[in-house]
């Protein structure tokens, strides 16, 4: 089984470090292992923006509206008028 055929079954920090891993030997001298590692990459980045893609949106918290002290000043005149009639 090669490394390719394990990056579905991989945890995201795993991808993450097999990321850094593949960039650094792709980045080394010509050989087998350079090779290869300049072909997982594709398939690394492809697994992640997949997995990114799958997670549901954050939604964000609903804001409170703020309310200023004015207008609460007002609110209550305006209950104390009432309850004087």
């Amino acid at each position: 089984m090669s490394i390719a055929d394990l990056i579905p079954q991989m945890d995201d920090k795993a991808l993450v470090s097999l990321r850094a891993n593949a960039t650094r030997i792709g980045a080394g001298a010509e050989g087998p292992r350079q090779k290869e590692a300049e072909t997982l990459i594709p398939l690394i980045d492809a697994e992640v923006a997949a997995r990114k893609a799958a997670k549901p949106k954050a939604t964000p918290a609903p804001r409170k509206k703020a309310v200023s002290k004015k207008k609460v000043a007002v609110e209550a005149d305006e209950a104390e008028a009432e309850a004087e009639l």
